[in-house]
C-alpha cells in the first residue's frame, strides 16, 4: 500500500452510524480481525480479546442494552446545541441524528465487535498516580483502531462507542465473558447506508502538537 493510500484511509475514517443489515462475508471479517491482531501492545502481551457477535438474538440484546444508555447520554449532548449556530449547529444536529439512529438500530448491524481486556496482563504504569489511569488502554485501543482502518479498507461502515460500559455486567453475562475480563469498546460494523466514510473534521496540528514548550504549536520550519 502506498503512503498516499494510508493517509487517505486515516483522513476519511469517519464515524458511520447507519449501516445495512446485509451479512458480511466471513473472509472479510477474518481480515478485519487479523488487522486487530497485528496491533502493538505493551510487551507484545496482547491483553485483549474481541467478541464477534453475529447471533441475531445477541445482537438485538446488545441493542436493547444500548438504547437507554444513548437516550440518557444524548440529553447532555443536546444541551450543547444552544451554544451553537449556523453550520456548526447544523453539523452537530446531523451528528446527533445519526447517533439517534444508532441508538435505535445498533442491534441491527450484521456484526458487532466487543473488545475486552484483562488488567492482570497489563503493565499499567500510571495505576497509582493521583489521576485517572489511561496507560492500560494503550495495549487495547491500537487493536480497535486497526480494526476500524480495516473496515475502511473493506468499505465497511463502523463507529466506536463505550456507552455499554455502563451496563458491563449485563454485557458480560450475555456474551459469557469471564469474570476477570472487562469490556472497553463496542463497534457495530456493516455496509454503509448513504455515503459512508468521507472527509473528517479535526483540530489542526498546531493546536494539538507543540514544539519543545507547551502551547508552542508545531508548524514546519
Amino acid at each position: 500500500m502506498s503512503a498516499d493510500a494510508i493517509y487517505e484511509a486515516m483522513s476519511t475514517l469517519r464515524a458511520v452510524r447507519r449501516v445495512k443489515p446485509d451479512p458480511i462475508d466471513e473472509a472479510v471479517l477474518q481480515r478485519v480481525l487479523q488487522a486487530a491482531a497485528w496491533a502493538p501492545s505493551g510487551g507484545n502481551v496482547q491483553p485483549w480479546r474481541v467478541m464477534l457477535v453475529l447471533d441475531e438474538h445477541k445482537r438485538q440484546a446488545l441493542g436493547d442494552l444500548y438504547r437507554p444508555q444513548w437516550a440518557k447520554y444524548s440529553v447532555g449532548a443536546r444541551k450543547n446545541l444552544a451554544r451553537l449556530e449556523g453550520e456548526a449547529l447544523a453539523k452537530q444536529e446531523r451528528m446527533l441524528a445519526a447517533a439517534d439512529h444508532l441508538g435505535e438500530h445498533l442491534g441491527s448491524a450484521p456484526a458487532i465487535l466487543v473488545f475486552c481486556f484483562n488488567p492482570n496482563h497489563m503493565a499499567i504504569t500510571d495505576a497509582n498516580l493521583p489521576r485517572p489511569s489511561v496507560v492500560g488502554g494503550g495495549s487495547v485501543y491500537p487493536a480497535v483502531q486497526n480494526a476500524m482502518l480495516a473496515c475502511r479498507a473493506e468499505n465497511l461502515g463502523c463507529t466506536l462507542t463505550t456507552l455499554l460500559c455502563f451496563v458491563e455486567d449485563d454485557v458480560k453475562q450475555l456474551l459469557e465473558i469471564p469474570e476477570d475480563w472487562y469490556t472497553c469498546a463496542v463497534m457495530p460494523i456493516g455496509y454503509s447506508v448513504g455515503k459512508g466514510h468521507g472527509p473528517i473534521s479535526r483540530r489542526p496540528v498546531p493546536k494539538l502538537a507543540f514544539r519543545d514548550t507547551w502551547g508552542n504549536g508545531f508548524t514546519p520550519g
